[in-house]
């Protein structure tokens, strides 16, 4: 199973991203997908976008790891 969608918190632990930059990166992509007209993300408390906004946002792709039950990459 594939995960189609990231928060900051995920941008932070995954990606090493520090947690005000991810937290710009989803509001960008909330914006990007709000102008795309889905207007449910022009919501303060969502803060869940889809994978492909955020590597349109930071030009690279980001790494599909698949997702057991329990939360915890299969390795």
């Amino acid at each position: 199973m594939q995960k189609t969608t990231i928060t900051a918190t995920e941008l932070v632990e995954e990606l090493g991203f520090k947690l005000n930059q991810a937290r710009r990166i989803i509001r960008e992509a909330k914006s990007i997908m709000v102008s795309r007209g889905y207007s449910m993300y022009n919501n303060k408390r969502l803060g869940v976008v889809p994978r492909t906004v955020v590597e349109e946002i930071i030009g690279l792709p980001l790494m599909n790891e698949e997702v057991n039950d329990y939360g915890k990459n299969n390795c």
